[in-house]
């Protein structure tokens, strides 16, 4: 008698290949106190401070598992690129950096994924969101999917995170796309 099929040997089940596919988040993204550019804006502040303060935060669906970024650094027309832009339309930015981090559930355990200055992540025209939003990829960062880390599962955090350095004179306007890899 084969033993192994009584502790669970025999009759192995295969789990079905999990694949990604590549997305962005934006603030509409964000849980409900951070799913405007207005939540997002009044937490940036409106005076510079030293410390980092969350600023926008998603909780991952029930079945899904995220990674930061997509593509691959090796492939760079196939790896995403970020963007963000908070500011004074017509006037000035925020300048600052932005940190890109995952968090369990109950912020327990986290991990910064990037920090980039900000200026970094935007045109140098100041008028509106949409000419904040860089076009040329080779003035963009890249932020490829994030393989070296876990995955974010499950009612885990994706999170951004904000050193203001020097704040705009008024704050009209702030928006985002980050690349992500969901996987379901």
């Amino acid at each position: 008698m084969d033993l192994s099929s009584l502790f669970g040997g025999g009759n192995k089940q295969v789990s079905p290949q999990s694949y990604g596919f590549r997305s962005y988040v934006n603030v509409t993204n964000g849980d409900a106190a951070y799913a405007t550019a207005a939540d997002v804006y009044a937490l940036i502040g409106a005076v510079a401070h030293a410390d980092f303060r969350k600023i926008w935060q998603m909780t991952v669906a029930a079945q899904e598992r995220i990674a930061w970024g997509f593509g691959s650094a090796g492939l760079p027309h196939n790896q995403g690129y970020m963007w963000f832009a908070s500011l004074d339309e017509g006037t000035d930015w925020d300048v600052g950096v932005l940190r890109v981090q995952q968090a369990s559930a109950r912020e327990t355990r986290n991990i910064v994924v990037s920090e980039i200055p900000d200026n970094a992540l935007h045109t140098i025209t100041v008028t509106d969101l949409g000419t904040a939003r860089p076009t040329d990829r080779n003035q963009m960062i890249a932020l490829p999917e994030k393989v070296e880390y876990p995955l974010i599962r499950e009612d885990s955090l994706l999170q951004l995170w904000y050193r203001l350095n020097t704040a705009a004179t008024a704050h009209d306007n702030t928006g985002f796309d980050i690349p992500i890899t969901v996987y379901q």
